[in-house]
């Protein structure tokens, strides 16, 4: 067998092994050592291909649509620095739980570490950031080498899938030449699959589960992100059983697609009426039970920290504890909807009323902030309200994600909400929505502030090589806008050259490089009708001008304009 059989074998045995492994879109960066893999994706029906010139943008696309789909996504890059840029979104997979399958192409052995041009030392390069690495041998014409290759490739792909999911690294060295024949049918292996159980709880935690929350006098339900499919019907059928109130952040997905059984238990106001002091020194909860991570809510996190629950139950699929402040008493390693068919019967209790009111207060401040307000806040609460049934949103961390936890109100609309809080970066942020609407297919929605766009702007890329249908909502305010709500404020001196930061620049030559429609707006009233224009491109950038003071000044007056009807509400 010649050397180009060869390495044509060894590229296909990989093609075939991912794909058996579940993996059904890659997304290539272009590079020579890369070519034998790329040229096998490009030569397969079953496997979709995405292109992205930058690898940094190209990792967290993959990660995106890994994200929205719950299954497995390969990124393939050629060596050398190349391999580097993936480390944000490697960094981003493993603390978000998501199964990125990464793919590095190598220099051979003897060209390591001795000078040659674009080697890096790869192997084990993201050290603790992936569950599993490997390091493949080059190509031969041995039955044994492909065997090897065949079962890792499958190991890897289970590993990232297992709980917690999470990313994986195959580093794979090839000689020149580089081309392989086209045309050839995957090989039929000797290793087919692998295949899993579900991990369920055993009847003495469906007991305890039961008898510890029927004991319960007020008990809250608390729900982080939750995974694409979770079931949300089985969830509020659960919910309403126990008769308690469900703070639900916006990246659970429980805020959106409400049914009757959601009535007076979805709590969405809990940020702003966890920052009245009377409300939260009344409404300690003695028991809590949380689903995924931890919210995004500062304040919900105070009103934890200052209670201490007796009994804080964390559900997780995952032997990891993901309890950041230590509040957890009890974990229960299970796949969460396996114990979501439990049923106590109970009514909604008092407490649960008094969560449902407090909610109701909140949602009429929040209404009126947004229908009269002039900041980023007001027009966030348009977006969402503006939002079509069976669309997607996609919000940056920092202010973006804050102001989806305020303004993003219960609504029956079919709406998914994604976000890359594993390590709350502002990096790759344009590149991940683009890859949740690739997965999603549906139109999508980006909300992001102007040092996030800056971030990722080569994310546009994609707009070139895919067809996509984003609209990109950009709150220009001029710099980092969340540190006028930290400490660093009111330090004054240094504060806008350290953290303020402006850089006075605006995108519209941005979206005319990549043509996209553009639109620039100064109010919530001039978004709105903006937002009821016909989309005339595959992606539109929306710039809405604000001003961090009156963005502080306008949030502070929603939150005490809650927290004065909350007291008089009390003082009755």
């Amino acid at each position: 067998m010649d050397d180009r059989k060869v390495l044509t074998s060894y590229v296909l045995r990989i093609r075939e092994s991912l794909i058996r492994a579940g993996v059904r879109h890659v997304v290539v960066s272009p590079g020579s050592r890369s070519t034998p893999l790329a040229y096998a994706f490009a030569d397969s029906d079953s496997v979709g291909i995405h292109l992205q010139t930058d690898e940094r943008s190209a990792a967290f696309c993959g990660l995106g649509m890994a994200k929205a789909s719950g299954e497995p996504v390969a990124v393939l890059c050629t060596s050398g620095t190349a391999a580097s840029n993936y480390m944000p979104a490697v960094t981003e997979a493993k603390y978000a739980r998501v199964p990125l399958i990464v793919l590095t192409a190598d220099r051979p052995h003897e060209l390591r570490e001795v000078g040659a041009p674009q080697a890096i030392d790869q192997p084990g390069m993201y050290g603790r950031m992936v569950k599993y690495s490997a390091d493949f041998p080059i190509p031969e014409e041995r039955p044994e080498s492909l065997e090897y290759i065949g079962r890792h490739v499958q190991r890897a792909v289970s590993i990232a899938t297992d709980a917690p999911a999470g990313p994986v690294h195959l580093n794979i060295p090839f000689r020149e030449p580089l081309l392989i024949d086209f045309g050839e049918e995957d090989p039929e292996p000797s290793f087919r699959s692998v295949r899993r159980g579900m991990m369920i709880p055993d009847p003495e935690m469906v007991r305890w589960f039961t008898e510890t929350a029927a004991a319960a006098e007020r008990g809250l339900i608390i729900a982080g992100e939750l995974p694409p499919g979770f079931d949300k019907e089985a969830f509020w059928k659960f919910a309403r059983s126990l008769g308690w109130p469900v703070l639900a952040d916006p990246l659970s997905g429980l805020r959106t697609g409400l049914s009757e059984e959601a009535e007076g238990l979805c709590i969405d106001q809990y940020d702003a009426v966890l920052k009245n002091e009377r409300f939260k020194q009344e409404m300690a909860p003695d028991t809590v039970i949380r689903f995924g991570p931890q919210p995004v809510s500062k304040p919900l996190t105070q009103f934890l920290n200052g209670n201490r629950p007796d009994v804080y139950i964390v559900v997780d699929e995952s032997p990891s504890f993901r309890d950041p402040y230590h509040l957890a008493t009890d974990h229960l390693q299970c796949v969460p909807e396996m114990l979501l068919g439990i049923r106590a019967g109970n009514a909604p209790s008092g407490y649960a009323s008094l969560w449902s009111e407090a909610n109701r207060i909140a949602t009429e401040e929040t209404r009126r902030a947004v229908n009269g307000g002039t900041d980023e806040g007001a027009m966030a609460g348009v977006l969402f309200a503006d939002m079509p049934d069976g669309s997607d949103l996609f919000a940056s961390s920092s202010m973006p994600i804050r102001d989806v936890d305020t303004f993003f109100m219960n609504t029956d609309r079919d709406i998914g909400i994604f976000a890359n809080r594993g390590v709350n970066g502002i990096d790759g942020v344009v590149s991940t929505a683009f890859g949740v609407q690739a997965a999603r297919k549906r139109p999508a929605f980006l909300l992001i502030g102007d040092l996030a766009m800056l971030h990722d702007m080569n994310g546009l890329i994609s707009s070139r090589f895919d067809e996509t249908d984003l609209t990109i909502l950009v709150m220009n305010n001029d710099g980092g806008g969340i540190f006028s709500y930290l400490p660093q404020a009111g330090a004054g001196r240094y504060f806008e050259e350290l953290f303020g930061t402006p850089t006075g620049l605006k995108f519209r030559s941005l979206a005319d490089m990549y043509g996209c429609q553009y639109d620039a707006v100064e109010s919530a009233d001039g978004l709105r009708q903006v937002l009821r224009q016909p989309k005339q491109t595959n992606v539109r950038i929306i710039e809405a001008f604000s001003d961090r003071q009156v963005n502080l000044n306008e949030h502070r007056k929603l939150w005490q304009a809650v927290g004065e009807r909350l007291d008089a509400e009390w003082n009755r």
